[in-house]
C-alpha cells in the first residue's frame, strides 16, 4: 500500500500522507476502544481497567444530531414554466437516495468524517443495470490531491483497498482506482497490485469518463484556509476521555478494597489460620499459637475511609462536562428536565450551540451534496441513465434538519397568516404540512374550489326558491 502511495505522490508529501495514515488508524483505534488504554505499575494486585467509550458515544451523538433527520434535496427553476420538469427530477432524485440507502450512509459516512479528519463523496455510474451509486469513502481508503490555484476543486484521487489479508507481499492484492484531470478530461485508470506495488491484473486505461470533473468530492472535517488533511475530534476528546476511565476503574478498586477489609490477626496458631475461608457464614476457630505464652490470639480488620465519594463523583462529572463542551453537546439529562417547560424554543435554546456547530460543519457539508445532486444529473445525461428533462438553468436547495420537538401548531398558525396575507400561496402551505407533491397538492386545490363552487350554487339555489315562495 505504501509503494502505491509513494508512486503517485511522492517525495515529502507522499511520506507525510503515510505517516498521516498511521495516526488515522490509530484514531479509529482509540474509537472503537482498545486505543483507550494506559500504563499501570501496580504490583500488589491487578488493577482495574474500565473503559467507559464516551468518545465513540459522543461522536455518535453528534453525527446523529447533525443528520438524524437527513436533509431533503430540491431542484428549482426561475420560470415557471419548467416547474414541472424539475418535478420531475426531483422525483427521480428522491427515488435514488431512496435506492442507495442514502440516509444511512450519509449519517456513517459523518461519523468517518468526525474520526478519520476528512471523507470522500464518491460517484460510480453503472450502465449495465442503469443506476447511479453513492459512496462515502472513508480517509483511510483514498488520497487526493488539488488545482495549485483551485484547492477546492480535483486534480487527482486514488481510491484503494487491499482485497485480502496476506502478510506476504507478493499474495497481497490491492485495488486501485485513480481519477485524473488531464487536459481538461476526467481520465480514469483501474489495476489490481501486489504489496510491492506491481502490476498483477489491468482492468482500465486512460479511460475518458466524458463528465466535467472528477465524479469524487472531499469533505474536510473543521480546519484551516488551505488545510488539506482536516481534524479529528476524537483528538480533542482523548484527554479528559482517559482521565474518566483512569478515574471511574480507581474508584471501583477503592470500592473493591473496602468491601474486602484487610484481616490481621495477633498471637493467631498458623496451622489453624490456614483453614480461615473467607466467605459470608464461615465459622474460625480461633486457636492461640502455642508457642506464645499468656496470649489470646485476636482477629480484627483495618477499616477503610470512604469520605471521597462526594468529591471523585463531583470530579467524574466535571471530566464528563469537558468532553461535552468540546464537542458543544448538552450534558441533559431526565432529572434536569424535571418541572421544565420543554416546548420547541426551550429545546432549542438548549440545544443551540449544538446546532450552531452543526451549521458550521454544514459550511462544508453542504456544498458537497449540492454537487452531489449536480453531478448525478450529469451523469444521468452522459451514460444515458434515465430520460429526465434537460435543466440549463437550475439550482440544487440542500435543507438540514436538526431532531428536535417544533410548535408545530405555531408554525402552522404563523403560515396560515402568511397565507391569507397572500405571501404564501395555498399549494405552498398544503406541501408544506401534507408533504405532499404538487400533483397531489393541485388536486387538492380543485377539489376545495369544486367543493366551494358546489356551496355557492346550492346557497343560489336555496335563495331562489325562498323568493318563488314570497
Amino acid at each position: 500500500m505504501q509503494n502505491i502511495i509513494q508512486a503517485e505522490l511522492g517525495g515529502l508529501y507522499g511520506n507525510e500522507v503515510i505517516k498521516e495514515m498511521n495516526e488515522i488508524i490509530k484514531l479509529y483505534d482509540i474509537y472503537e476502544g482498545p486505543g483507550q488504554n494506559w500504563i499501570v505499575d501496580e504490583k500488589d494486585y491487578t488493577p482495574t481497567k474500565k473503559k467507559t467509550n464516551y468518545i465513540k458515544k459522543l461522536i455518535k451523538e453528534e453525527a446523529r444530531f447533525l443528520f438524524g433527520k437527513a436533509p431533503t434535496f430540491t431542484v428549482k427553476v426561475d420560470e415557471d414554466s419548467l416547474q414541472d420538469q424539475a418535478e420531475e427530477i426531483n422525483k427521480y432524485i428522491k427515488k435514488l437516495l431512496k435506492k442507495n440507502l442514502f440516509d444511512d450512509k450519509l449519517i456513517k459516512g459523518a461519523r468517518d468524517c468526525f474520526i478519520g479528519k476528512r471523507i470522500a463523496i464518491k460517484l460510480h455510474a453503472d450502465t449495465i443495470t442503469k443506476s447511479i451509486r453513492i459512496m462515502f469513502v472513508p480517509s483511510l481508503e483514498f488520497v487526493y490531491e488539488p488545482f495549485e490555484d483551485r484547492v477546492d476543486e480535483l486534480k487527482k484521487i486514488i481510491f484503494f483497498h487491499q482485497m485480502n489479508q496476506e502478510q506476504d507481499k507478493t499474495k497481497q492484492v490491492i485495488w486501485k482506482q485513480k481519477y485524473e484531470i488531464i487536459e481538461g478530461k476526467c481520465i480514469l485508470n483501474e489495476a489490481f497490485y501486489n504489496g510491492y506495488g506491481q502490476l498483477i491484473e489491468t482492468l482500465a486505461v486512460n479511460v475518458d469518463l466524458k463528465l466535467s470533473g472528477i465524479p469524487a468530492y472531499v469533505i474536510l472535517n473543521d480546519g484551516l484556509s488551505g488545510d488539506l488533511k482536516g481534524e479529528s475530534d476524537v483528538e480533542e476528546l482523548l484527554d479528559n476521555a482517559m482521565e474518566y476511565n483512569k478515574l471511574a476503574s480507581e474508584d471501583i478498586d477503592a470500592l473493591r478494597k473496602g468491601m474486602n477489609r484487610i484481616i490481621y490477626g495477633v498471637d493467631v496458631d498458623p496451622k489453624a489460620s490456614e483453614k480461615f475461608k473467607l466467605k459470608p457464614g464461615a465459622y474460625w476457630d480461633v486457636a492461640t499459637d502455642i508457642t506464645v505464652d499468656g496470649k489470646q490470639a485476636q482477629i480484627n480488620t483495618i477499616a477503610t475511609d470512604f469520605g471521597y465519594d462526594a468529591r471523585m463523583e463531583n470530579t467524574l462529572n466535571r471530566v464528563k462536562s469537558d468532553m461535552h463542551e468540546v464537542l458543544n453537546i448538552p450534558m441533559i439529562n431526565n432529572a434536569d428536565m424535571v418541572g421544565m417547560m420543554t416546548s420547541g424554543k426551550t429545546m432549542k435554546a438548549l440545544y443551540w450551540q449544538l446546532i450552531t456547530r452543526c451549521e458550521e460543519k454544514m459550511k462544508s457539508w453542504k456544498p458537497a451534496l449540492e454537487w452531489m445532486i449536480a453531478a448525478i444529473l450529469e451523469m444521468v445525461e452522459v451514460y444515458n441513465i434515465e430520460k429526465l428533462p434537460q435543466l440549463k438553468d437550475f439550482e440544487v436547495e440542500v435543507e438540514n434538519q436538526y431532531p428536535l420537538q417544533e410548535d408545530e401548531d405555531i408554525e402552522k398558525t404563523l403560515d396560515m397568516q402568511q397565507v391569507n396575507t397572500q405571501v404564501m400561496s395555498r399549494k405552498t402551505y398544503i406541501k408544506k404540512w401534507q408533504t405532499t407533491t404538487d400533483e397531489v397538492a393541485e388536486e387538492e386545490l380543485k377539489q376545495i374550489q369544486l367543493e366551494k363552487q358546489m356551496l355557492e350554487d346550492s346557497y343560489s339555489q336555496f335563495e331562489t326558491d325562498l323568493g318563488d315562495d314570497e
